[in-house]
């Protein structure tokens, strides 16, 4: 289609020319910016897990190049930075230039960093010298004299828990460089080899010079000297490092790195290295072992590791450990993570296996680039599942432990000399899950206690355990059955059905917000359980237990009970041998027909050495017991179902 806006019409032409100008006139703003962008603008990558930032900055005592003293820039440079650890160039302390303040302890309190000084020389009624912010405490400090004709000069070497980190600022000439080289080797070579030593600062020498080749042989360079660091307007060379002493391993480095385009702050640009300090063998694990989901001729095998690894499973029968799986998507092993959920498939039931897992380090990962470190491997385990012919069985109920310590040790001593074969834990146990830390170290802690290296684990939600923010962060850490919070399997001939109540209030309470849908739920599983109660493997089971949290029976005449509603007519022809929940935090019996239930209803206690109860459910031969005992191991009801 031809045009003819602006051919034939003198004021659109006008307001076309107006129109560039204006075009321009705003490119010109944009690359003006540009040119003078400072690191507010500049993309710096969210630093990787486990990682170290490095940094490293000459800051003029804060006067830039605008001949402005303004500790919050320089603040503000460092903050967007976010450096684990700085070492920071040309600090006065409580110097008349400086008008008495100490400019690092101004530093550390703007950047919430701690301070660390080493004073070069007197100066103008202070100090003169070098500094280091740290997130982290140090263990040790080190204060080494370097020469320096025009002025003495320091070295500052603090040891943190992983690795030593070093600042200093060598002298103008070149012979007291050199001697200063000689003395941080020495000074390098007495530090513990176990930890790797990082060194920065403004090293008043170029790459080529002589300087920069003896530090070569000592350190590998962590940031590229093709990028200059001085002048910070325009800059033409390099005189300023990051380090990587050559004497010690167990350290990558990683891709962020390189030289902040900060152009007024100081005379010198900063410059910044992600490291990885590699993990040692005995830290990679962060949990054991643990088994879940023994269903379908198959278990899953899930644990944690402290650093992204690579992780397989050695497993086999006879005591053999000649069969390894590892795990692959779309082509691709699944490596460089920290959550591990292990699925052995088609297992032979009645067989007895010995697995253990395996977990590498990788601490690096980049496209072209991956480094490997120490390899964690667990004690070998065994677990077996039940053939189909099997009718014996114990397993062990816990709810309502709202991760008190002390009562999963009580009741992990009572069944020590137990040999059970599966452990429900029956909801209000991950209480209120608000991060990963929180839910890993209660999971962790009862599944060490319950022996769930060797013994299946079911966790089953209570209202407890959808509340706050890593509720629905549980699924990386659990795996149910057929991936549902509900659920059915059998173990030998007994069939267990599981539910999920949900919570404990209305999906419309002000407190959820409009988050919740349990009321969808609860209709999904009246639909679940009308399928279940009609199928072969429930009709032909000997026996059929029901558990859930929040009993559908017994709550009292007032108590929010939609589960009753949605579930009670279906349930009033399941033939339950028995029915087990927790809850109300008071232990409960009610036998069949008591309150128009069907089967019989076992409530456990509450979370505190006075109410708390364990169950224990055992299957011998056709006969079937229910044990309720309290923390002191009294029995408060026993049941032959």
């Amino acid at each position: 289609m031809e045009k003819h806006y602006f051919r034939n019409d003198s004021i659109n032409k006008y307001n076309y020319m107006r129109y560039i100008s204006s075009v321009c006139f705003i490119l010109i703003a944009l690359i003006a910016s540009v040119e003078n962008f400072t690191v507010s603008a500049q993309v710096i990558h969210v630093q990787e897990e486990n990682s170290i930032r490095l940094m490293s900055y000459n800051i003029r005592n804060a006067r830039g190049l605008d001949e402005m003293t303004d500790y919050q820039r320089i603040a503000d440079v460092i903050n967007s930075v976010a450096p684990d650890i700085i070492a920071v160039q040309e600090l006065d302390s409580v110097t008349a230039r400086s008008k008495g303040v100490d400019v690092l302890d101004v530093l550390a309190r703007n950047t919430l960093m701690n301070p660390t000084y080493a004073s070069a020389i007197d100066y103008d009624g202070g100090k003169y010298g070098v500094g280091i912010l740290s997130k982290e405490k140090p263990l040790s400090i080190k204060k080494i004299p370097l020469p320096g004709r025009e002025e003495p000069r320091i070295l500052l070497i603090v040891e943190m828990d992983d690795y030593y980190f070093g600042c200093t600022h060598f002298s103008l000439t070149d012979e007291d460089r050199l001697e200063s080289v000689e003395i941080i080797k020495n000074e390098a070579e007495k530090l513990n080899s176990n930890k790797p030593f990082f060194l920065a600062g403004d090293m008043n020498a170029t790459p080529e010079s002589l300087v920069q080749q003896e530090m070569n042989s000592l350190f590998t360079s962590l940031v590229s000297p093709k990028q200059f660091t001085i002048p910070a307007d325009n800059p033409d060379r390099c005189i300023d490092y990051i380090y990587g002493f050559n004497g010690t391993e167990g350290w990558s480095l990683l891709t962020d790195r390189g030289v902040i385009a900060e152009k007024m702050a100081s005379d010198h640009r900063p410059l910044y290295a992600d490291i990885r300090i590699h993990s040692e063998r005995d830290n990679i694990f962060r949990t054991k072992p643990y088994l879940q989901n023994p269903t379908g001729n198959g278990i899953s095998i899930s644990w944690l590791t402290n650093v992204p690894v690579h992780s397989w499973v050695e497993y086999g029968t006879d005591g053999n450990l000649d069969q390894t799986l590892e795990l692959y998507v779309d082509g691709q092993m699944i490596v460089n993570n920290f959550h591990h959920k292990f699925r052995l498939n088609n297992l032979i039931p009645g067989e007895t296996y010995s697995y253990r897992v395996c977990s590498r380090e990788i601490a690096v990962y980049e496209a072209y680039r991956k480094e490997l470190g120490e390899t964690a491997i667990s004690e070998i385990y065994t677990f077996r599942l039940p053939a189909e012919s099997d009718t014996d069985f114990k397993a062990v109920i816990l709810n309502d432990l709202h991760q008190r310590r002390n009562l999963i040790d009580m009741f992990a001593e009572l069944i020590a000399e137990i040999d059970y074969d599966l452990v429900f834990f029956n909801g209000d146990n991950i209480d209120d899950p608000r991060d990963e830390d929180q839910a890993v170290a209660s999971l962790a802690y009862m599944n060490e206690k319950v022996r769930a290296e060797s013994v299946p684990v079911f966790y089953i939600r209570g209202n407890h355990e959808i509340r706050n923010a890593y509720s629905i962060g549980l699924r990386d850490l659990l795996d149910y059955v057929d991936n549902k919070t509900y659920g059915a399997f059998n173990w030998g001939n007994t069939r267990f059905v599981m539910l999920d109540c949900g919570e404990d209030k209305d999906d419309s309470h002000p407190v959820y917000y409009g988050l919740n849908d349990f009321s969808g739920l609860r209709k999904d599983q009246a639909d679940f359980l009308k399928m279940e109660i009609n199928s072969t493997e429930f009709k032909l089971a000997d026996k059929r237990v029901l558990i859930h949290h929040i009993p559908v029976y017994g709550l009292g005449e007032n108590a929010y009970n939609p589960s009753l509603d949605e579930w009670g007519e279906i349930l009033k022809d399941a033939h339950f041998d028995i029915s087990l929940h927790g809850h109300t935090h008071r232990f409960a019996y009610h036998p069949m027909d008591s309150i128009e239930n069907n089967f019989p209803v076992v409530i456990g206690g509450g979370n505190n050495e006075e109410s708390a109860t364990i169950m224990i459910l055992e299957k011998d031969g056709n006969d079937m017991t229910l044990s309720v005992l309290d923390v002191e191991g009294v029995e408060l009801l026993k049941l032959n179902l």
